[in-house]
């Protein structure tokens, strides 16, 4: 809306190898804060860097080539191609980010089987919802990312499925040093990660557990 401000003073940094959970009701900015780290939509002020790049002074080309190769993203309800097996969706992030069709096939069989998803077999239609999820974190791994982003990554699993794919979730900074950035409405979630910090009316809530710390992703 013409004269609304969805972010305003928003600083956060995620350092390599931590988790941030990012809270807050419906309205309050999360899915903005997402969109503007994504690079879709430009802040009237201030920037977004990950990796060490300023996405504001990179071309429509260059920003997309960026994000294929530094961010990974996992959907709440992983958005798939449901036809396609494991193998196939987690594979296809890595063709399009312009890897060979065998190192693409062989790295995401290598995920998937460290995330105890069949690979083959069956249409990713057919798999429960955690391995639904799982399947989604292959794929959001599959160009090594420096960050990783979440949007409400267990909001459609019940609460068994929900442990284990925020336990996986949280699991992978340690793991794989980068980045990660949680949004989710669940408090129990939300307490995995390293730091908490809530949004409220575009402005994050500020204190002693939000402080920053390291280099931001």
């Amino acid at each position: 809306m013409p004269g609304r401000s969805l972010l305003a003073g928003v600083r956060l940094s995620v350092a390599a190898g931590e988790s941030v959970a990012v809270t807050g009701a419906s309205g309050s900015g999360k899915t903005t804060l997402l969109t503007c780290i994504l690079g879709l939509i430009e802040p009237d002020a201030g920037s977004v860097r990950i990796a060490g790049v300023d996405q504001g002074g990179l071309s429509s080309r260059e920003l997309a080539r960026h994000r294929r190769e530094n961010v990974g993203m996992v959907f709440q309800f992983g958005e798939l191609l449901p036809e396609l097996s494991p193998l196939e969706n987690v594979a296809l992030a890595g063709l399009l980010a312009g890897k060979k069709t065998g190192e693409a096939y062989a790295r995401a069989a290598e995920l998937l089987d460290e995330l105890g998803v069949p690979a083959e077999g069956s249409a990713t239609a057919t798999l429960s919802g955690g391995e639904r999820q799982r399947t989604a974190v292959a794929r959001a791994l599959m160009n090594d990312p420096a960050l990783l982003l979440a949007d409400e990554p267990t909001g459609s699993l019940d609460p068994v499925h929900r442990d284990a794919v925020a336990e996986l979730l949280y699991s992978v900074p340690r793991q794989r040093g980068c980045a990660l950035l949680v949004v989710t409405h669940d408090v129990s979630v939300a307490r995995r990660a390293d730091r908490r910090v809530r949004l409220d009316g575009g402005r994050l809530s500020v204190g002693a557990e939000v402080a920053e710390t390291g280099e931001g992703a």
